[in-house]
């Protein structure tokens, strides 16, 4: 069978499209293994699903899945990918929709300068909810952990899916090839996690590299960009409104603190269409 896809972009964070809404397919998580491979298939960090929603209040349905085939809860620069898709691509007349993902429903809107901002819900602070095993004397927001017989101060919050940051001097020197791994698969974390490296440049702004689960280092993480500012404003460090520079470029995140989402602003880019055989 032949399956339409759209290959995009956000800050360098790439994936692939599919609506199964206007073509049926069950993919299979081999399937998307081989799709994405960067030799033998299409290549991605991640692929997006586009799919009826199974609730009649919100738009659509949006699944992701990373490159060896395992669904994930969250990908913030997917969210804004898919809503220019489904914009683009006249599957909804609205500059605003509401999509239902396997962590909740997330709003995304189209800027009048073409950005997508995205309502990414509250964070989740609870480190039992994120999953992250502390012991009992621990105390947000920050916690210590031992990896590559280091001891490290990190944050735990969840944007949907798990995320840790530590606070390091330079991005540039941070040991992200050896600790990311390290971390991700951390028997604190019974899902795995995010690792983010963290380089306050001033209370507005900071610089981040995220080693994604199941994925590797990428050159842009939304979700990740969120949750370091998040534990940025917690531990003190940030104010509510920062601009967040990554490999790939730059994002607008803003959290007022407890109990209000976390809004993310940035660009979201098509770069080619093509049809590939399953």
């Amino acid at each position: 069978m032949l399956l339409r896809f759209t290959k995009m972009h956000g800050l360098g964070n790439d994936f692939v499209v599919i609506d199964l809404i206007t073509q049926r397919y069950h993919l299979r998580e081999e399937d998307i293994a081989r799709l994405g491979d960067r030799h033998f298939g299409i290549g991605f960090d991640q692929l997006l699903l586009v799919e009826q929603p199974q609730n009649p209040d919100v738009d659509f349905q949006y699944r992701i899945f990373n490159c060896d085939g395992n669904e994930v809860e969250q990908c913030g620069n997917g969210a804004r990918c898919f809503a220019k898709y489904v914009i683009d691509k006249k599957l909804t007349g609205k500059n605003t929709i509401t999509v239902e993902t396997s962590s909740g429903v997330i709003e995304l809107s189209l800027t009048e300068d073409q950005q997508i901002r995205v309502n990414m819900g509250p964070p989740i602070l609870q480190p039992s909810n994120s999953p992250f095993t502390i012991a009992s004397d621990e105390q947000a927001p920050s916690y210590s952990i031992e990896a590559n017989h280091q001891v490290l101060s990190i944050g735990s919050v969840s944007m949907g899916n798990p995320h840790c940051t530590l606070v390091v001097k330079s991005i540039a020197t941070a040991d992200v090839e050896t600790l990311g791994p390290a971390l991700e698969s951390h028997s604190r974390f019974p899902q795995q996690v995010n690792a983010g490296f963290m380089e306050i440049i001033n209370r507005n702004t900071i610089k981040l590299r995220v080693y994604e689960r199941g994925a590797g280092e990428t050159l842009a993480c939304g979700t990740g960009a969120c949750a370091a500012v998040v534990t940025g404003i917690l531990q003190g460090l940030l104010d509510h409104h920062v601009s967040v520079e990554l490999p790939g470029g730059q994002l607008q995140i803003q959290w007022q603190g407890e109990g209000h989402p976390v809004m993310m602003t940035g660009p979201a880019t098509t770069v080619f269409e093509g049809k590939v055989h399953i």
